[in-house]
């Protein structure tokens, strides 16, 4: 993790700006085609959801500005890796937040999900790990194919951490389609670092 100087970086006067506002999130949806992806993940025999997951936090991981937090006394630091706390649904329709830590190898990262799920039965968590930003939270809505999205946070001090969910496939023609959503702090990013993430998000690099 390093410190980043605010007064050093091009975007200060944005910093500045976004991040006197009283709410200064921004949320994009967008239509992903994600027919190739969902195709191999059958083929290799892998949950779409926990694929995606890693697919998502491995992207996220490769744009510093997904990296980046805002802490008290408007101290921005930049974390070397981030990790994704996802929501999973348990017994009786309720859902629990799970946090894993992210590994670059697919197998890996499923063998982590796997123990942190079954750590979960019988114990269901809905709190964030005090003190902790170097995440990404993560949902799914898979019932509904929304095209927009507004996440809860906290005002006081304003959240930082961003928050990305997907939905339910649609059907255009022979593609897979689905909805993609990103919940971020625009003093510490801009539509053009969301658009990054989308034009990396399915490349296999």
């Amino acid at each position: 993790m390093k410190i980043i100087d605010i007064e050093k970086s091009p975007r200060k006067k944005h910093f500045e700006f976004y991040n006197r506002l009283d709410y200064p999130h921004f949320n994009i949806t967008v239509p992903v085609d994600v027919t190739k992806f969902y195709l191999d993940t059958k083929e290799m025999g892998v949950p779409f959801f926990r694929a995606f997951l890693h697919q998502v936090t491995r992207t996220a991981n490769g744009i510093k500005e997904f990296r980046q937090r805002i802490r008290d006394d408007n101290v921005v630091v930049e974390h070397e890796i981030v990790h994704p706390s996802f929501t999973v649904m348990l017994e009786d329709d309720a859902f629990s937040f799970c946090s894993v830590d992210y590994k670059s190898d697919l197998q890996e990262f499923l063998t982590e999900i796997d123990e942190k799920i079954e750590s979960l039965k019988g114990n269901i968590c809905i709190e964030d790990e005090p003190g902790r930003d170097d995440q990404l939270y993560i949902s799914c809505i898979p019932w509904v194919s929304f095209t927009s999205l507004v996440h809860p946070i906290h005002m006081n001090p304003v959240d930082s951490v961003p928050r990305i969910c997907w939905g339910k496939f649609t059907t255009e023609g022979d593609k897979k389609m689905m909805p993609v959503s990103i919940q971020a702090h625009h003093a510490l990013m801009d539509g053009f670092h969301v658009g990054l993430f989308f034009k990396k998000l399915l490349l296999n690099k």
